[in-house]
């Protein structure tokens, strides 16, 4: 299920003809939400992905159109923008490591390029909101280059709709995430003095509602805007209402001053499943105060009979989703723009030299449904079906070294699709009740997959087969695996066990 169109009226209907949307960013957290928004309101949609294989499992998939193409690397985007009115440039580098700067930088000067180039009459971009009067040498890396990609984009030659927000509160964002984790985990905090920070939160709704419109902004606009919700909160605040209208007790929160943003980000990357490389330019992007000084998008988009939602309506319309199991896209979903792709180990021309495999199969009485549902529904709060505490290491060693770690949790309990972040791995393919392959996004020495197998035995039980695959690069390869390896039969030998009993058993999760 998809979030509800916020549009009430499609663009046919008050007489403005559909738009030709190109939307980058479409396997991400606001992308994946608003294809479906711009489907409802009557545009057409093609989607610029990397591997058009990462929307198959999205419920609008057959009513849009697939580009392949990569936005950090201009040759591969020539065809994306033919026939194109409004291009969304929805992507960003955050996450990538020092050089993120340049990389946002590039990738937006190729986009405005070929948007140019092809006579594409609009693009809109969501970048974040900039505190007022605050030169741009003292904003965070990260602020500084939403600001940059946008000024690139302005002056690309295409009129450009810079809609700023702050932080967004929806189901799966990584600013909600971080709020929601903070305020849950600790009913005492001694937190940095940037919980005093003034922001001014806006809801995901009202976001898509903005992005949606951008796309029937007159040719002459070409400018920033900032757009927020109605309250404007410290953190410290957001924190309380949060607890409040979870039914959580007060917390207590005693702000330091010896907190500097690195070891913010790595406090909130302890506690929250946002991996440190993304908490701490969050973090770092809260030491300036972030409130709208206009509200001009209004003249062309107004504001719904009721307003804008609410900080605390927003946090109830997200752990609502949250509570049935109705996130369609979290911060996680997107891969990370220049992510190298590798062959698979299964690709008929696989030419990768060592591969290391570690190979389980078992017999199981039990219906292939069942073992099955036991596949899907592997980690998050159902956990791996082994050695617990040599997977939780596993996931401390990955985030101290900046990786994402073994919180990252699941966007579904139940149910997966192809892109889906799974702790530290990623869904690379999942065929129903037959196969589900994982692609290590952990910090390693060579790629990784995790392939699970399901098939019927011929007398009514299933065949189950579990292969751990690794393609080391280089001596550290070679000596990460053999150094692993006297575990394996514990780790991979007791996951198959488990899994397979808990099919027979019927049940539930084994951490």
């Amino acid at each position: 299920m998809h979030e509800q169109p916020t549009q009430d009226r499609p663009p046919q209907e008050s007489g403005v003809p559909p738009r030709h949307c190109l939307v980058t960013g479409a396997t991400g957290y606001i992308g994946g939400r608003l294809v479906p928004e711009l489907l409802a309101a009557g545009h057409r949609v093609r989607c610029l992905v990397r591997d058009p294989g990462r929307l198959r499992d999205h419920p609008w998939r057959a009513d849009v159109e697939t580009a392949t193409g990569d936005v950090t690397r201009p040759d591969t985007l020539t065809g994306a923008f033919e026939g194109v009115d409004v291009a969304y440039y929805l992507v960003h580098a955050l996450g990538t490591g020092p050089g993120f700067e340049r990389t946002d930088r590039e990738a937006a000067r190729a986009f405005g390029a070929a948007a140019a180039r092809a006579g594409v009459g609009r693009i809109v971009y969501l970048g974040g909101l900039t505190p007022a009067g605050v030169p741009a040498a003292e904003l965070s890396p990260h602020l500084r280059s939403r600001a940059e990609v946008g000024r690139i984009l302005r002056d690309s030659g295409v009129p450009t709709a810079e809609l700023r927000a702050a932080v967004i509160i929806g189901s799966g964002s990584a600013s909600f995430e971080m709020l929601r984790y903070l305020t849950e985990r600790l009913p005492v905090m001694v937190t940095p003095n940037w919980v005093g920070t003034r922001i001014q939160p806006i809801a995901v709704r009202d976001v898509l509602r903005h992005l949606t419109g951008a796309a029937l902004l007159p040719p002459d606009v070409n400018r920033t805007f900032d757009i927020g919700g109605p309250d404007v909160l410290t953190y410290r605040e957001m924190m309380m209402r949060y607890a409040a209208v979870a039914g959580l007790p007060r917390r207590v929160i005693v702000p330091v001053p010896v907190l500097t943003p690195r070891l913010s980000g790595h406090w909130v990357g302890l506690v929250t499943p946002v991996p440190n490389s993304i908490a701490r330019p969050l973090v770092e992007s809260l030491r300036h105060e972030v409130v709208c000084s206009e509200h001009d998008i209004a003249r062309w988009i107004p504001d719904p009979p009721q307003g804008p939602i609410g900080f605390d309506e927003a946090v109830r319309l997200a752990l609502r989703r949250i509570r049935d199991a109705e996130v369609t896209t979290r911060w996680s979903s997107a891969s990370l723009p220049g992510t190298p792709s590798d062959p698979l180990p299964t690709d008929p021309d696989w030419a990768g030299g060592s591969l290391y495999e570690d190979v389980r199969e078992r017999t199981v009485d039990a219906s292939p449904d069942a073992v099955w549902r036991v596949v899907e529904g592997i980690g998050g709060d159902n956990g791996w079906y082994s050695f617990p505490l040599a997977w939780a290491l596993r996931g401390w060693l990955d985030r101290a070294v900046g990786g994402v770690g073994l919180r990252r949790g699941r966007r579904d309990p139940a149910r997966l699709r192809v892109g889906d972040s799974l702790d530290f791995w990623r869904v690379e393919e999942i065929e129903p009740g037959r196969l589900l392959r994982l692609r290590a996004e952990m910090r390693l020495p060579g790629p990784a997959w995790l392939e699970i197998g399901v098939a019927p035995d011929g007398t009514g039980g299933t065949v189950y087969r579990q292969r751990a695959l690794f393609h080391p690069h280089g001596l550290a390869g070679h000596a990460y695996w053999w150094s692993v390896a006297p575990f394996h039969a514990v780790v991979f030998g007791g996951m198959a066990r488990r899994i397979t009993e808990s099919a027979v058993t019927g049940g539930g999760s084994v951490a």
